[in-house]
């Protein structure tokens, strides 16, 4: 276990305060061909709906992407993301008081999105597929997630993968980090992901968990998705067969687990009434003033 920094992050409505507790982040897909809820949030009323329960069951940020970025998917316009997300941002602005992030490797609906409601920009890129996010993120004075993957939804699990995990991840999240900041964000509005599941094998994911505090050493907050994840369906597989996504609830909480005792600063996940549980056990072992009086 370590000690985990503290930051602050700058909001549109107020500031966020990251290494107190551990933030749990809810994930809401509108697109219809997720890995993890097969569009089961895809219609506009469903996806509010699901919103509203995320927040009540305890999420403190809530990520919204409507292109799928599972292993294999194929690109979508800017155009189509945007008639999927627009609606929904504009509801959700209404509904919830917790903050809203997009999760969008492209400028214009990033831009298009803040103006909806959003007030965090998640690329998963890290900045590969569209640099100019870099430039709304500073112009707008807003929080930006940069994300490591290896190759693109389409390829990447088809390999081949890094030989040295640590020296390709360490690097490529320094060289986003240096783009973004190049383009005008502040180093106390970036967090870091490592990109659990892209463009990594099974036993990769494994390692990555094990090493996170090499990645606190950058300097930045973390941010840790493994939620219901492919590496995960492997290692509980039964009979041959990889563990269905919906399977994969107690897996998940054991990386969610390592992910904060390592040093995460939020974690990205499904199932939030069941993390958010896991996250104030976990935290209680990280920090002692977290534990309960007696």
């Amino acid at each position: 276990m370590i000690s985990r920094k503290k930051f602050t992050l700058r909001l549109c409505s107020g500031r966020l305060a990251l290494g107190e507790r551990t933030l749990v982040m809810g994930v809401l897909n509108v697109t219809p061909d997720s890995f993890s809820d097969g569009g089961k949030f895809y219609a506009e009323e469903q996806a509010m709906e699901h919103a509203a329960q995320l927040e009540r069951a305890g999420a403190d940020l809530i990520d919204v992407g409507a292109e799928s970025t599972r292993p294999g998917a194929e690109e979508i316009s800017s155009a189509a993301e945007l008639q999927r997300v627009l609606p929904v941002l504009g509801g959700l602005r209404r509904l919830l008081k917790i903050p809203i992030s997009i999760d969008t490797q492209k400028a214009e609906v990033a831009e298009a999105s803040l103006d909806a409601g959003a007030q965090i920009i998640n690329d998963i890129s890290g900045l590969k597929n569209d640099p100019r996010i870099a430039e709304v993120a500073a112009r707008r004075r807003v929080p930006l997630i940069l994300m490591h993957m290896r190759g693109e939804p389409r390829t990447m699990q088809k390999g081949p993968f890094a030989r040295d995990l640590m020296r390709d991840v360490m690097g490529g999240l320094r060289k986003s980090a240096i783009l973004a900041r190049k383009a005008g964000v502040r180093k106390s509005q970036i967090i870091l992901d490592p990109g659990i599941g892209f463009g990594k094998s099974f036993r990769q994911n494994y390692e990555l968990l094990q090493k996170l505090p090499q990645l606190v050493k950058l300097g930045y907050p973390l941010l840790v998705g493994t939620s219901r994840k492919g590496f995960l369906g492997a290692t509980l597989a039964r009979d041959g067969k990889p563990a269905p996504p919906e399977e994969r609830i107690w897996g998940t909480a054991a990386t969610v687990t390592a992910s904060i005792l390592n040093g995460a600063h939020i974690v990205r996940v499904h199932d939030v009434k069941e993390m958010v549980q896991v996250a104030r056990v976990a935290d209680c072992l990280l920090d002692p003033k977290q534990r309960l009086k007696h």
